[in-house]
C-alpha cells in the first residue's frame, strides 16, 4: 500500500508541474539587466571515432543559437557559443566541461557528449560545479543526476519497444551486439533480463562486443550467420557505436545476409550515419529511434528547410540526437524565461513541466526525472539513405531512469522537485539513495 500511495502522491502532484519556478518570475527584472552575453556550452567530438556521429550536433546548436539571437535572444541578451572538441576521449570530455564552467568562458549551461562513457566522465563535474548538461543521445538509463537533462530515450523509449517489435514479427533467437562500453552493456543487461522473463531460453540469446572503431567485422558476422541457421526466426539488437557500424553493415552483405534473412535492429545508426556510403546492401534493415528525417509534419519541414539552408548543401540530412536537442534547447530557453535568469538552481526547478513542440507534429515534457516524454518508432532503411516508418506508439512514452526489468532498480524511482529531491528513492523502504533527500 505504501507504494501505491506514494506512486499516486507523485503521479497526482503532476498537476502542479506547470507552477514549478512561478514565484521566480520576479527575479526577470535583475537578470535582464546583466551586461554580456548568456555563453553556451557544445561539447562534441569533432574529430577521432565519434567524430561521424558529433560533429553535426555542433553544427545543429550553432544554428539554434543563431535563430535565437535573430529573434532578439534570451532575457535581452545575446547567446554566445564556446565551442570545445574532446576528440572523443572521454577524459577530455571532463577536462573541457570543467574548463567550461570555470573558465573565462564561463557557460551558464552545456548541450553535448554522444556515448555514456563521456558522460559520466562528465558527471561529476557538472554535480560538483553545479553545471547543467543537456544530453541529447539514446542511453542506458540507471542513472538520474539533477544537473543532467536526457533528452534522449532511455531504455523503454526505444530498446524494449524494439524488442517488442520484433516479436510481434516472430522473431525467436536474438544477437545482442554492442561496442565495449557502458552503454552496450547495461542495455543488454536490461534486454537479457526482459527476453527471458518474455521466455526466451539462454541458448536462444548471443551477446557480443568489440571495441570503438573496429573493422574486423568477418569472424563475428560468419558466428551470427551460424547462429540464425537453427531454424528459428533470428534478429540483430545492435549497440555498435560511432564509425564501426560501415564495416559491420558491409560485412552483412559480403556474407549474403539480408534484411529477409537476418534483420538488424540498430540503436545508433541514423540518417548521418548512412550518408555517404552505399546503403543498398542495407535495404530492409531497421533502426528504433523517436524521429526520423522522413516524418511527416510541419514542424519537421521547417527544421529542414532551415537545416538545408544553414549549411548551403541540399542533401543534408537530420536524425534524432538532432531533435533532441532541438527540444532540449527549446526546453531551457522557456526555462530561463521561466525563471528570469540563467541562474541553475532556478533553471533546475522552472524546467519541470516545460513542454515545447517535437518535430514528429505532437510534443515533448520534462519530467521530473529529468527524462522527456517521446514518440517510439521503428524504421527501415531505404535505397536514399532514409527511413521509412514501420511502426510507432500511438501516444508519446516518459522516459524511465530506472529499468523494471532490473531487480536492484525496479522498485527505484527519480524526483528532482522540492521537498522529495531525490534521484534514487526506493519506494518499498521509502529511503533516498542519492540526492539532497538522503541527507
Amino acid at each position: 500500500m505504501t507504494t501505491i500511495s506514494l506512486r499516486k502522491l507523485i503521479a497526482g502532484s503532476s498537476i502542479a508541474l506547470g507552477l514549478a519556478g512561478f514565484g521566480s518570475t520576479a527575479l526577470a527584472q535583475d537578470a535582464a539587466q546583466d551586461e554580456g552575453p548568456i555563453r553556451v556550452g557544445i561539447l562534441h567530438s569533432l574529430s577521432g571515432t565519434m567524430a561521424i556521429s558529433e560533429s553535426t550536433l555542433k553544427d545543429e546548436m550553432l544554428m539554434l543559437i543563431d535563430k535565437q539571437n535573430a529573434a532578439g535572444g534570451l532575457l535581452g541578451r545575446q547567446l554566445e557559443p564556446v565551442v570545445m572538441d574532446p576528440a572523443s576521449d572521454w577524459s577530455l570530455y571532463a577536462e573541457q566541461a570543467r574548463d567550461m564552467l570555470t573558465g573565462d568562458d564561463h557557460v551558464d549551461v552545456i548541450f553535448g557528449n554522444w556515448t555514456s562513457a563521456s558522460r559520466k566522465a562528465v558527471l561529476p563535474v557538472v554535480e560538483e560545479l553545479d553545471g547543467l548538461l543537456f544530453y541529447p543521445v539514446q542511453y542506458e538509463g540507471e542513472e538520474s543526476s539533477e544537473n543532467i537533462f536526457y533528452t534522449g530515450a532511455a531504455p523503454n523509449q526505444q530498446a524494449i519497444p524494439a524488442v517488442d517489435y520484433l516479436m510481434s514479427q516472430g522473431v525467436e533467437r536474438w544477437a545482442l551486439l554492442g561496442t565495449d562500453y557502458v552503454y552496450p552493456r547495461t542495455t543488454n543487461k536490461i534486454l537479457e533480463a526482459y527476453l527471458k522473463a518474455n521466455g526466451v531460453a539462454d541458448d536462444d540469446i548471443m551477446i557480443n562486443y568489440t571495441p570503438f572503431g573496429f573493422s574486423d567485422w568477418q569472424s563475428i558476422v560468419s558466428q551470427v550467420k551460424d547462429f540464425g541457421s537453427q531454424g528459428k526466426k533470428t534478429a540483430v539488437v545492435s549497440t555498435i557505436n560511432g564509425d564501426a557500424n560501415v564495416p559491420f553493415y558491409n560485412e552483412l552483405a559480403n556474407q549474403g545476409i539480408s534484411a529477409g534473412d537476418i534483420p538488424v535492429v540498430a540503436f545508433s545508426v541514423g540518417e548521418q550515419e548512412l550518408t555517404g556510403i552505399d546503403t543498398a546492401p542495407l535495404v530492409g534493415h531497421m533502426a528504433a529511434w523517436n524521429y526520423f528525417m522522413s516524418v511527416d509534419s510541419d514542424a519537421n519541414y521547417d527544421f529542414i528547410d532551415d537545416w538545408v539552408a544553414y549549411t548551403g548543401n541540399d542533401e543534408a540530412v537530420t536524425n534524432d540526437p538532432m531533435e533532441a536537442h532541438y527540444i532540449g534547447f527549446n526546453m531551457w530557453v522557456q526555462a530561463v524565461e521561466k525563471a528570469g535568469t540563467t541562474d541553475v538552481d532556478a533553471v533546475k526547478d522552472s524546467i519541470i513541466g516545460v513542454t515545447v513542440p517535437n518535430l514528429s507534429g505532437g510534443a515533448s515534457t520534462m519530467m521530473p526525472n529529468h527524462h522527456i516524454t517521446k514518440p517510439v518508432m521503428i524504421g527501415e532503411i531505404q535505397d536514399d539513405g532514409q527511413f521509412s516508418v514501420v511502426w510507432r506508439t500511438p501516444t508519446t512514452v516518459a522516459g524511465d531512469a530506472w529499468s523494471d526489468y532490473l531487480p536492484d532498480s525496479r522498485n527505484l524511482i527519480s524526483d528532482w522537485r522540492a521537498p522529495l529531491r531525490c534521484g534514487k528513492l526506493d519506494v518499498e523502504s521509502m529511503t533516498c539513495e542519492d540526492g539532497p533527500g538522503a541527507e
